[in-house]
């Protein structure tokens, strides 16, 4: 009995909030349908891609003019939608994917989880031989990679990944497989803003909503009042 009053129970609160005509009941609805939306976009999005997070926003200068600040990018596993590439293999195949030869990459730096993702473009697999060139740039002195790994490289950079240093990161060894988030699909230009701007947005969309629902309530209430009036005057 008691497991049947139970449910009785949640199914009359479940209507209630269904069918309730209340402001702030609606405004729940409002939001919950928002995040089912949302949710189910991002699981489509993970089954499709593979990865996660399967879209990440370009944040700085380093990929002009081939990715640009704002810019949306669709995150696929490695090896999903093509063969994977470096500069070096996609040269000689003739292959190139955003102006340029080779895949361009997501990866945590040295499998750090604590900074932002690098979005740059693979341009060499680094073994324990040393390397003399590097995306066609002979190089002043061999390098010997401290482990296996792909080189990357910005297109807007001076230098390798490799051969420089990030802060809160220190100098980024080459990138290990189990480092890569995924590879670069595709872009769209300026959408990457809404996520840049995210806790704006969703203010902005939260008070767009309670201002829509007032308004609704407002006009509710004055079609209601003059038929009230129009029932008093037939009595």
């Amino acid at each position: 009995m008691a497991e049947k009053e139970t449910r009785r129970d949640i199914r009359s609160l479940f209507t209630q909030f269904k069918t309730s005509n209340h402001w702030a009941v609606s405004l729940a609805r409002d939001l919950l349908w928002v995040v089912v939306v949302v949710g189910a976009i991002a699981l489509a999005l993970y089954l499709i891609c593979g990865t996660w997070p399967a879209v990440v926003t370009i944040e700085s200068k380093s990929m002009d003019p081939n990715m640009k600040v704002g810019d949306l990018v669709v995150v696929v596993q490695k090896d999903r939608y093509g063969e994977f590439q470096t500069w070096v293999d996609g040269k000689a195949a003739n292959n190139s994917r955003f102006g340029s030869y080779g895949d361009v990459i997501i990866y945590k730096p040295n499998g750090l989880t604590t900074v932002h993702p690098i979005i740059h473009r693979a341009v060499a697999y680094a073994t324990d031989e040393p390397m003399t060139e590097i995306r066609g740039n002979t190089l002043k002195t061999n390098y010997t990679a401290p482990h296996p790994g792909y080189i990357t490289w910005g297109d807007n950079n001076p230098y390798p990944d490799q051969f420089v240093s990030f802060t809160g990161i220190g100098n980024p060894e080459p990138v290990r497989e189990e480092w890569i988030v995924g590879k670069s699909l595709f872009t769209v230009p300026l959408v990457g803003y809404l996520p840049l701007h995210i806790v704006e947005v969703v203010i902005v969309v939260i008070v767009i909503m309670i201002l829509h629902e007032m308004y609704v309530r407002s006009r509710e209430e004055k079609e209601t009042k003059p038929a009230k009036k129009a029932g008093k005057k037939q009595r």
